[in-house]
């Protein structure tokens, strides 16, 4: 159940009037006729909102939100001051103490209502942002099946120490099923270790998982523990695992095997404590055929196979997603969004998203800081979002012989049957267009 929104007012008319008001609304609610009502009460639950006057007999409402404030009670909840309009001096006092804005009497209700749904969105964001939502593991949201399937593998292999081989796309979140697998793992409390193989020079690759000794390459000044031994007890995340080489391939498949080291330069075996996760958006088995990835490397790291799907695989999932970093971007960007118009959703739910998440991440943000008006509208999209039918999944492209037949038949279309007329605008000579329609078994009575 939602926690109650307290109103606080003497004048009672006035105070049944926003208890009303507010009802309607759909927001339960509370009320005290003092400031002391409302710091008695504030001690003993939560609110969700504090609408409450300046100007009152026991306790006035600035005392009342000192106190408030003072004894650390609903630290979260947003308090709105209301004030007479001669006495927005007082308003600006609250806001020095805390208060989140202030109401001006006789009340506007359509401001009311504004300046609420302001302060619960920016209360809601706020607390989302302190739980983590923004970054992390969080960022997995969805509730299609083919998106369920991946947070049921997690749930299951988290709590072991099986290596993990996270496939899939580019932005589709490899990494945060990654991270999520470490948040959920029992070495949650140790480093979560990032290595992007693609970024990395192998030879610094190997000094940098192994270690080195000094001296071992050019600029090696001095001795190194690699990240491996320096992360003992945590998990380690190898992203683009398939861009490395097999010389590299072979010295990872010992630490997987056999948990030990060879620093760079150095005689000496040392053991490492860490766990393994991989990914790639590499056809692994493929890149194993064509001699590029060692084969027992890849039964070594596919002790579990994680796919995680694309967002065109997953599109009941796109509104919540969307949602997620319009929120997000809202609150970094200092702006007020009430959400999707249907025109954006269906410019959005066309687009076939070859980014995935990461573009569609970037696409929000752009949306968010360029729109107008409160709701992101389909104008308010970059426009690569334009519906599209370039769709990887639908029927594979026509051959060559196809593509010409096609063209034939469109000239001749175009030219109601006139061969010389479309001999032209082919580009070729009538005799060879005559020689097409041969080939195709095309029989076209048209002009000549």
């Amino acid at each position: 159940m939602t926690d109650p929104i307290l109103i606080v007012d003497d004048d009672r008319e006035h105070l049944f009037m926003l208890k009303t008001v507010l009802g309607d609304w759909g927001y339960a609610n509370k009320t005290a006729v003092n400031g002391a009502e409302a710091v008695r009460l504030a001690r003993d639950q939560r609110f969700l909102l504090i609408l409450m006057d300046v100007r009152m007999g026991v306790m006035d409402g600035l005392a009342a939100l000192s106190s408030i404030k003072k004894e650390g009670l609903n630290t979260e909840t947003p308090i709105i001051i209301m004030t007479a309009f001669s006495r927005v001096s007082d308003a600006v006092t609250a806001l020095k103490a805390g208060a989140y804005d202030y109401l001006t009497k006789p009340l506007d209700l359509d401001v009311v209502k504004l300046t609420m749904d302001r302060a619960l969105e920016h209360s809601r964001l706020r607390e989302e942002k302190e739980a983590g939502l923004f970054g992390g593991p969080n960022i997995l949201l969805g509730e299609s099946p083919a998106f369920k399937k991946v947070l049921d593998l997690v749930e299951l292999t988290a709590p072991t120490e099986a290596t993990v081989l996270i496939t899939g796309e580019s932005g589709v979140g490899k990494e945060m099923v990654a991270r999520l697998i470490h948040a959920k793992s029992l070495r949650a409390k140790a480093q979560f270790i990032i290595i992007n193989c693609a970024a990395v020079a192998e030879t610094l690759l190997e000094a940098e998982l192994f270690g080195h000794e000094k001296g071992a390459f050019t600029g090696a000044e001095k001795r190194r523990d690699g990240r491996l031994k320096a992360g003992s007890g945590g998990t380690v995340f190898l992203d683009e695992i398939g861009e490395t080489s097999p010389a590299f391939q072979a010295k990872l498949l010992r630490v997987l095997q056999e948990g030990e080291i060879q620093p760079l330069g150095s005689d000496q075996i040392e053991k490492v404590d860490v766990r393994f996760l991989a990914a790639t958006n590499r056809n692994l088995v493929k890149e194993v055929e064509l001699g590029r990835f060692r084969e027992d490397l890849y039964w070594r790291l596919n002790v579990v196979a994680i796919n995680v799907p694309s967002l065109r695989e997953r599109p009941e999932d796109l509104p919540g997603l969307a949602n997620f970093f319009i929120r997000q971007y809202a609150l970094k960007n200092h702006k007020t969004v009430k959400g999707l118009t249907q025109d954006a959703l269906n410019a959005m739910t066309a687009y076939h998203w070859p980014g995935n998440i990461r573009e569609l991440q970037n696409a929000m943000e752009r949306a968010v800081i360029l729109m107008r008006g409160d709701y992101l509208t389909a104008k308010d999209m970059p426009l690569n979002l334009a519906p599209t039918t370039n769709h990887p999944t639908e029927e594979l492209p026509l051959n060559l012989d196809e593509l010409e037949k096609l063209a034939v038949e469109k000239a001749l279309n175009a030219t109601k049957g006139n061969k010389t007329q479309a001999a032209n605008t082919l580009g070729v000579t009538r005799k060879t267009l005559a020689a097409k329609l041969r080939k195709f078994g095309v029989n076209w009575d048209g002009k000549d």
